[in-house]
């Protein structure tokens, strides 16, 4: 008992996802009805992308990325290669995707330099990056594709729409690295060799090529938006049983745990008939703040499924959405999953992550929410 515990107490995003769960089968009995309204498409994905990374980092597949971050020789000019290919990517692979890739990489390099005082800054950036570069595209984020298939709107149409308070996320971000380093604007990276990047084995080619096909096969089932994503997944399981089955133990399923029981808590709101009646009459016209208040407590993705069926305004839903992950480590999934690779390799410092990662995140929320709020007011 004392072991679950010590557990519980140490995972803490999945505690609280654990008594979420047991709360909604209070609001509305569990049933196989409510589990078939469990986005079982987006934790597919997010499986199939923490199973294939795993064998990135075991057969340094990034090398040739680290090697890259490692010629910049200051920190500003590292920190923002980071923070904005984050910005760029996240808007093609998806925000979780984006730092999937890009926070250990940032730790790697950190760490080769050095520079693990800078390690939390850097990474809650790319988190402000992901959640803000991926708003400008219909599949930037699970909200966005969720909300964009649902709204009937071309591809043109939301990124226009998208586009203003995309510029200016991106302009503060700046902002914010240049702020970072303002007591040394030269700072050095101190990378004084290559060994933090490691070496390639000949032998192990046919590996890396491996995990590459699938990889690209997982990024395909994303943009394509295909149905037969079930299909993915048994290639990659099948694939990686093949090429080596012990990665299959790797896999952070205490993260996949913790977004299937927030989507549990989801599905029972949004089914629950008392809930649901006292909704279509508050989110109407204040779908900005409905967005960012609901994803506080469910986080944004499940909270973008339980409030589109009331909102007018899809368009401010989605930029309340977008500008949730902002306020808390809760309010969006990308979030919670940088908060799991950081801890995975500080496992004493969540508290840490958490009180830096919200003190940075409600600065720029400051900065970006009253604008948001008027340039939402448009119609989508």
């Amino acid at each position: 008992m004392s072991k679950i515990k010590e557990f519980l107490k140490k995972e803490l995003m999945l505690t609280v996802s654990v008594l979420a769960a047991v709360i909604s089968f209070f609001i509305t009995p569990p049933s196989a009805e409510l589990f078939s309204y469990i986005d079982w498409r987006t934790l597919g994905i997010l499986f199939m992308m923490l199973t294939v990374l795993e064998g990135f980092k075991k057969e340094n597949i990034f090398r040739p990325l680290l090697l890259l971050a490692g010629k910049m020789h200051l920190m500003v000019t590292l920190s923002l290669f980071l923070v904005f290919s984050v910005f760029f990517s996240s808007m093609f692979v998806t925000n979780d995707i984006s730092l999937i890739i890009f926070v250990p990489l940032t730790i790697i390099l950190f760490r080769a330099g050095d520079k693990e005082k800078y390690i939390l800054p850097v990474i809650t950036m790319e988190n402000i990056a992901a959640v803000r570069g991926s708003l400008l595209t219909p599949f930037g984020s699970p909200q966005n594709l969720f909300v964009f298939g649902k709204s009937g709107v071309t591809a043109p149409q939301f990124i226009g729409y998208m586009l203003p308070i995309w510029l200016i996320s991106g302009v503060l971000l700046v902002c914010f690295v240049v702020f970072l380093y303002r007591k040394d604007i030269k700072e050095q990276t101190s990378i004084s060799d290559t060994d933090y990047a490691g070496v390639w084995d000949k032998k192990d080619r046919p590996k890396r090529i491996a995990y590459l096909a699938v990889f690209i096969l997982v990024l395909a089932t994303i943009v394509t938006r295909t149905g037969y994503w079930m299909f993915s997944v048994a290639i990659v399981i099948v694939s990686v049983l093949i090429i080596d089955r012990k990665l299959l133990v790797k896999t952070d399923y205490v993260l996949l745990l913790t977004f299937l029981c927030f989507f549990i808590f989801s599905s029972s709101v949004a089914h629950n008939e008392g809930i649901a009646s006292f909704l279509s009459g508050a989110v109407a016209e204040n779908e900005y703040l409905w967005g960012i208040l609901l994803s506080q407590v469910i986080s944004n993705v499940p909270a973008g499924i339980v409030l589109y069926p009331f909102a007018i305004n899809k368009g401010a839903l989605i930029y309340g959405l977008d500008t949730a992950g902002l306020c808390s480590l809760i309010g969006s999934l990308a979030s919670v999953i940088n908060y799991r690779i950081y801890v995975r390799e500080y496992p004493k410092n969540g508290k840490k992550f958490i009180l830096i990662f919200t003190a940075i995140s409600l600065i720029f929320f400051a900065f970006v929410v009253v604008p948001g709020y008027f340039i939402s007011q448009r119609t989508l």
